[in-house]
């Protein structure tokens, strides 16, 4: 066997070619991260063996840097591993008591590792092109983390400029009142408008739900607001409200496309009551290939679900925390998807009811009502099979 292990970085590579016998068959050497650095590195691996399934290699899962030299690899048909920094940063400090870290280093312990950890799974083609699915769920997590905090934005500059709003609507993201908000930015605003002009806006934009009395009511409430009278508040609230309207475009845009391929995937998660195809996509898109896992403890563990565990001696530990190492997006969507199918499927709310019985806290609770839900999930992938009560 022939063991490549390759340190990513943003501009070169270093790569490291091990033989059966752990002898460098290469000095440890250097590639930019171009075309002409890829033909490099295969010439060297190809002018050991031509063999392909003699061939093992490694690299570190280093985000978007690694992207391109991983699809290579694979378009190559070589066995690529994909290892866990924390993996390796671990393994490599078990090799020495010296504090030596070079990428020169790295690469040597990820041939290393790939020698002598058998528990290393390669890195399949259905999670390389499961790429695209998890690009699109972690930009709309984001792009949502960006428009909640700018809707935090309008509450509190609502609460400056005209605060008695609030009581006076359902919700203050409501298309009617961000187009209140974005005519009349504030309470001075609103109590100068002309009353035939504020019932339109508003009757146009609730599409007739409110009219006249309505107009009255938050007009009579602005004339007398305590909120205060600042230009530049209110230019930010218009500025916030036009952002929120942007994102939520560009959210339903990236929607579409996960829907788009969420059909196409035919996958029996979407069978699961109380999972979306939003939450279903960032599940599926977070583990890739489950066949690459042996149990689904190793998903639970790979979502950072797990609890810790710590013993020595005589001291074992009986309060344990959630390890939360593993793929945040894979924790959210799963945390998440567990709450709505607790709520709509009676096995998994009677489950988390009997949890929430038995002395613990909602959100424990509700993580072991995850581990189940994954349990399920892993088996039904594996079998194709639609989900059953």
């Amino acid at each position: 066997m022939i063991y490549v292990g390759i340190d990513v970085a943003k501009d070169k590579h270093d790569c490291c070619i091990l033989g059966s016998e752990a002898d460098n068959l290469y000095p440890v050497f250097t590639i930019p991260n171009n075309k002409a650095g890829f033909d490099e590195l295969y010439e060297k691996i190809f002018s050991v063996t031509n063999d392909r399934t003699e061939i093992k290699v490694g690299l570190e899962a280093t985000g978007h840097y690694s992207l391109n030299l991983l699809g290579s690899l694979i378009d190559k048909g070589l066995t690529t591993c994909v290892i866990n920094p924390l993996h390796t940063n671990l393994y490599r400090k078990g090799l020495s008591l010296r504090k030596t870290k070079t990428d020169k280093v790295d690469a040597g312990s990820i041939a290393m590792m790939l020698m002598t950890d058998k528990t290393l799974k390669p890195y399949s083609d259905t999670s390389y092109h499961s790429e695209e699915l998890k690009s699109l769920t972690r930009y709309r997590f984001d792009k949502v983390q960006e428009r909640a905090k700018l809707k935090s934005s309008v509450a509190r500059l609502v609460n400056i400029l005209f605060p008695e709003l609030e009581k006076l609507v359902p919700s203050l993201h409501m298309a009617s009142v961000y187009a209140l908000l974005s005519e009349f930015p504030g309470a001075s605003y609103v109590a100068e408008s002309h009353l035939t002009h504020l019932r339109n806006v508003l009757e146009t934009a609730s599409k007739g739900r409110y009219g006249r009395d309505m107009a009255v009511t938050i007009r009579d409430a602005a004339k007398n607001s305590i909120g205060s009278v600042m230009p530049a508040k209110s230019m930010e609230l218009k500025h916030t409200i036009h952002l929120i309207e942007v994102l939520t475009d560009e959210i339903d845009e990236i929607e579409v496309s996960i829907k788009s391929i969420m059909d196409t995937c035919n996958s029996p998660i979407m069978t699961i009551p109380g999972i979306s195809y939003r939450m279903g996509a960032m599940i599926l898109a977070e583990v890739g290939d489950f066949s690459r896992f042996s149990n689904a403890d190793q998903i639970l563990a790979f979502a950072g679900l797990s609890p810790s565990t710590y013993q020595s001696g005589q001291l074992d530990s009986s309060y344990s925390h959630m390890e939360k190492r593993g793929s945040r997006y894979l924790r959210y969507a799963l945390f998440n998807a567990t709450k709505f199918v607790c709520k709509w499927d009676e096995s998994f709310g009677a489950y988390l009811s009997k949890k929430i019985s038995e002395g613990k806290h909602y959100n424990v609770a509700v993580g072991h009502a995850a581990k189940k839900l994954i349990r399920t999930i892993y088996r039904m992938e594996l079998t194709g099979e639609a989900y059953r009560k």
